[in-house]
């Protein structure tokens, strides 16, 4: 996996809609687009460094996962163990999502038709987080 600023690459086209492509964006996004659960910012940079060569830097790494969940690009995720994960947004409807508070893996659930509770009349919803937590099938 390289980053190809080119206009025909797709990750290139989706940033550029949104602001200036850079390296770090790009990586960021390609590795989350792959990516088969969500990733803390030490896994993203693992992966970036494992990827490239010329990886960018750990507090480039923050800053590109900061611009791209400003954009809605990339949805952060709160864990209790302090250490947030992030998803690419546009892939997942709003689902709830899994953490072992063994191992600390993190998976994405099944989506579910009402992913937040009624609210009353008026009320508009525009995001919902529900983290469940517990043990894995694996540490269990």
């Amino acid at each position: 996996m390289t980053p190809h600023p080119m206009p025909q690459d797709p990750i290139a086209q989706t940033l550029a809609r949104y602001g200036r492509v850079t390296a770090a964006r790009w990586w960021a996004l390609a590795i989350l687009r792959e990516a088969k659960q969500p990733l803390t910012p030490d896994e993203l940079f693992a992966a970036t460094t494992a990827a490239t060569p010329k990886a960018p830097d750990r507090v480039t790494v923050y800053r590109a996962l900061d611009w791209l969940v400003a954009k809605g690009l990339v949805r952060r995720i709160a864990a209790s163990d302090r250490a947030a994960r992030f998803e690419v947004a546009s892939n997942n409807p709003a689902h709830a999502h899994f953490l072992c508070t063994t191992c600390g893996r993190t998976w994405c659930l099944p989506p579910h038709p009402t992913p937040w509770p009624p609210l009353p009349d008026g009320f508009v919803p525009r995001e919902a987080e529900l983290v469940i937590r517990g043990q894995c099938a694996h540490c269990h």
